[in-house]
């Protein structure tokens, strides 16, 4: 009894002492995207921008960001970033799903996740009712901060802000290039993402007067369009605002060219439009679309770190660095800084050092005033938009104009001059 009792000891201790060499040595962040199913092009890259920040972190490089020029987390002993992956697969209930199992299972400290707003939705819910910190980078629905969540926080625009920006867009255009932008009809995939986009679409087009010629909603993922995209056409309007993720982004390009549907402009939410696989699937039919966005190649003409940055991913992963990308990079930078700063793994102590952040505008490679969360909503305060257009293959900013690289290419040829 004497022996099984010292060998019980024996065993608590080297329990205790590998689960504090654990604990020392890596931070477990579980990430949530949809890396199968009809946008798991998009949850690839995502992936891979977490991936690249997270070996930043646990390296040493000669950057001008938070933790970069040391080795692992300095206030905890030199710990490395360890990431955990989830796949939502595009489905809400999985999302809410995988971060239980990331929290409950893997141990996780804290979540990055899940690009789609509806799983977003789910999956914060979880990560809220356990009092983990989830850090949301890329999805847009303003709902998502108004829900008076504690432990959630978002570093992206939300989709009031950038909405805004469209029509400041247009407005610009007006003046510099005696544009006629009306009317507009509005093109959107019916889950959270795209009905939250329609309703400020139609709070900012009342707003600046805009009239509206129609509202065309379709449902997510369908499998053809014909008969919505004929809808459309039949609005008549010189500009379309189209919420869409990549299957329906591809899907609709296609039957506006079937269909000779060619407005002056698309104005298209980002999303689908920005992913990697939208002009190598389209070729030439994707160039002169206009898309909001947060981060764009060459806005390195301005900011070289950038450069060195979209480098490394590409090196790395064989493709080109993107808005999605980018924010999934930026987010992982934030939460590891605040890691960092609580020197701590306790969720409330990386909470409130979240809420603490004040990351500045020459640490990012955001073209963003800096990174600084709203106590009451968690929303970053500091964040920005742009305009894109796809030239050649290729993404340029056209707007603001004093970030331009190129002049915009308007109005929209026709399919038959192109």
């Amino acid at each position: 009894m004497k022996k099984l009792f010292q060998g019980f000891c024996m065993f608590l201790l080297l329990f205790s002492f590998t689960s504090l060499a654990y604990a020392q040595d890596e931070i477990r962040i579980g990430v949530i995207f949809p890396l199968t199913g009809p946008a798991a092009s998009t949850g690839q890259v995502l992936l891979e921008g977490v991936r690249l920040a997270a070996d930043i972190v646990n390296t040493k490089n000669n950057l001008n960001m938070p933790l970069a020029k040391t080795i692992g987390l300095p206030n905890l002993k030199g710990a490395k970033i360890k990431i955990i992956p989830g796949d939502h697969q595009g489905k809400p209930e999985i999302g809410m799903a995988e971060a239980e199992r990331l929290i409950t299972q893997e141990k996780v400290v804290a979540i990055i996740g899940c690009y789609n707003s509806g799983i977003t939705a789910t999956a914060s819910q979880a990560a809220e009712r356990y009092g983990i910190p989830f850090v949301n980078d890329s999805s847009t629905s303003p709902s998502l901060t108004e829900r008076g969540f504690k432990w959630f926080f978002r570093t992206t625009p939300n989709d009031d802000l950038l909405s805004e920006n469209f029509f400041h867009f247009l407005n610009d255009m007006k003046k510099k290039k005696k544009i006629n932008a009306n009317p507009i009809a509005l093109f959107n995939e019916n889950t959270l993402f795209g009905t939250d986009s329609r309703k400020y679409q139609e709070k900012y087009a009342a707003k600046y007067g805009y009239p509206i010629s129609g509202v065309v909603l379709y449902p997510a993922k369908s499998t053809q369009l014909t008969s919505e995209i004929q809808k459309l056409k039949s609005y008549n309007p010189r500009i379309v605002m189209q919420t869409s993720y990549i299957a329906d982004a591809i899907l609709s390009m296609k039957g506006y060219k079937e269909l000779n549907f060619a407005p002056d402009a698309i104005l298209a939410n980002n999303a689908g439009f920005i992913d990697p696989e939208f002009t190598k699937s389209l070729g030439k039919d994707a160039n002169f679309i206009l898309s909001r966005e947060v981060w764009a190649k060459d806005l390195a003409l301005k900011k070289p770190m950038i450069k060195t940055i979209a480098d490394m991913f590409q090196k790395r992963t064989g493709k080109s660095m993107d808005g999605s990308s980018s924010r999934a990079f930026t987010a992982t930078i934030v939460l590891a800084d605040a890691i960092n700063r609580a020197k701590s793994t306790e969720p409330a102590k990386i909470r409130q050092a979240l809420l603490e952040t004040n990351m500045k505008a020459d640490q990012l490679i955001m073209p963003w005033d800096g990174v600084k969360f709203d106590a009451k909503t968690g929303q970053n305060m500091q964040g920005k938009g742009i305009i894109v257009q796809v030239q050649n293959g290729e993404y340029y900013t056209v707007w603001p104009f004093n970030l331009a690289t190129k002049d915009v290419v308007w109005p929209f040829p026709k399919w038959e001059k192109r």
